[in-house]
């Protein structure tokens, strides 16, 4: 095996982002890069890739400056040769162009694999709608996330198509897939994995996988063994400061630690329901329904008791975050009939009975997005001391709640510390750790593991079942469906679906 070897620094105004001594990538075989959100991982790829702007920050790599970097022969043809998915499709697609326009744009214009592609990403889909997809000039909410997503890795597979055509044995590859399935399901995500393999076993090439699924371990060690070899799995961790290091991820700890999961058994005794809800309800003119199987053949009244945690399922784009937003009453739906702790809630409640006897009293939320429900001109400690308890926290019993899932010890400076200049993985517990806070009877969580390294995931849940015992009742929507499968009684697991 032959492994390039990279060092990197990356620097803001003297101001270190992300350094690394020794960033290893083994040469055409199959990297997957885990890692808390914002340590890094993304920075380095787009380093080592050539797609960092140094006129805005300071970089260098392999101890070059990064200008003479970018002249380098290789840096030049791994250009040529590859692909970068990023994160957000629609920081990559141009609005001014329909899709088919950007599917066929330079290179990619060599590939004539495009229909096999599309439909192979959108199995099971009608020809005709995916020539409608091609039509589409980008817009925020159209296409849709996962369809955005799969649009970008349209695109890749098209430029694997023309490297695969050309490649010799010393022609270099560098693609890098950053987070390509965060807004698919599990089914468009191994569709994607199977997809890849397959360009891969045609002729091997240099792929880097940057994901938070670490449930994509049980997929590769069950279905694909026999390429195992050539599959690494890997963490970027931090050691001090800005300076992180690349270390092997060990996949029995994952396995094991699944394995050993089970869901947490209530200790009330009596079943007291904290939430009840009704299976329809009907919602920017659409008509939405709950069920209890994944046939949607069943329709079932959503029922949360004490000490128990539901687990809504539904692709990309239904609607569950909605539903969790109808629940509190944030989103004015028709027809929905709900009680959370004994109080009715319907489209007529008016906000001030919600601010008054539910938001953060009987009901608190984790939203998916941290940097959209915190405050980032706030410090760590204002986060807390602004929460509406009796009493007020104060410095010592903030740094009580941090400990929870922050590392000890916890200085002031951390507790002074803006919230802008938090990584995203930390952002996202701070984001969990006010919530939980308030204790409230049922706590909605929208994504809660975005964003968080192994150690991370397996301390936010061993804190939720904490919660459980003591009697709160969890509503959790997720695409880690493998991980909520074994944490979750498979009698309280819902299915979210349109209906006529």
């Amino acid at each position: 095996m032959i492994n390039d070897q990279f060092s990197v620094q990356v620097y803001s105004h003297s101001r270190p982002i992300v350094t690394v001594d020794s960033y290893e990538v083994p040469r055409d075989q199959i990297t997957f890069l885990f890692g808390e959100s914002g340590i890094g991982k993304s920075m380095i790829s787009k380093a080592i890739y050539g797609l960092l702007d140094g006129d805005e920050l300071d970089i260098s790599v392999n101890g070059k400056k990064y200008s003479d970097y970018l002249k380098e022969t290789k840096t030049a043809e791994i250009k040529k040769n590859s692909f970068f998915v990023f994160q957000e499709p629609s920081s990559h697609l141009n609005p001014l162009l329909n899709i088919s326009s950007q599917l066929r744009e330079g290179s990619l214009a060599l590939s004539d694999a495009e229909q096999e592609i599309m439909m192979r990403l959108w199995r099971g889909t009608d020809e005709n709608a995916v020539k409608r997809i091609l039509d589409v000039f980008p817009k925020p909410y159209r296409p849709s996330g996962g369809e955005k997503q799969r649009i970008l890795l349209a695109m890749a597979f098209k430029k694997i198509d023309v490297f695969l055509q050309t490649k010799t044995s010393d022609s270099p590859s560098y693609f890098v897939f950053d987070e390509p399935t965060g807004s698919l399901d599990n089914t468009y995500r191994n569709l994607f994995i199977r997809l890849l393999f397959q360009c891969y076993q045609t002729k091997p090439f240099t792929v880097t996988i940057i994901t938070h699924d670490y449930s994509v371990i049980s997929e590769l060690y069950t279905k694909y063994t026999p390429l195992l070899d050539v599959i690494h799995l890997k963490e970027l961790r931090r050691s001090k400061g800005a300076a992180v290091e690349l270390v092997d991820f060990s996949a029995d700890d994952y396995l094991t630690w699944l394995d050993k999961s089970k869901p947490v058994i209530s200790a009330s005794g009596a079943q007291q329901p904290v939430l009840t809800m009704a299976p329809h309800f009907k919602i920017f003119g659409r008509k939405l329904c709950l069920y209890g199987d994944a046939a949607h053949s069943r329709e079932k009244t959503l029922v949360i008791n004490k000490g128990e945690m539901a687990y809504v399922k539904a692709p990309s784009g239904v609607g569950k975050t909605t539903l969790a937003k109808v629940i509190l009453g944030l989103y004015k739906s028709r027809e929905s009939d709900l009680t959370i702790s004994g109080i009715a809630i319907n489209e007529n409640t008016p906000q001030k009975k919600l601010a008054k006897k539910i938001w953060g009293k009987r009901a608190g939320m984790v939203f998916q997005h941290a940097d959209e429900s915190l405050d980032l001109q706030s410090s760590v400690g204002e986060t807390f001391a602004g929460l509406p308890l009796t009493p007020a926290l104060n410095r010592e019993s903030i740094k009580n709640k941090l400990h929870e899932l922050f590392e000890q010890p916890l200085s002031e400076a951390f507790l002074s510390k803006k919230v802008a200049f938090l990584s995203g993985g930390q952002k996202q517990r701070l984001n969990l750790l006010r919530t939980l806070a308030l204790g409230t009877d049922l706590i909605i969580l929208d994504e809660p593991l975005n964003g968080l390294d192994f150690v991370s995931v397996k301390k936010v849940l061993e804190l939720l079942a904490e919660k459980q015992k003591q009697g709160a009742a969890l509503l959790m929507i997720s695409h880690n469906e493998e991980i909520f499968d074994h944490f979750v009684d498979p009698q309280n697991i819902y299915y979210l679906a349109e209906t006529a």
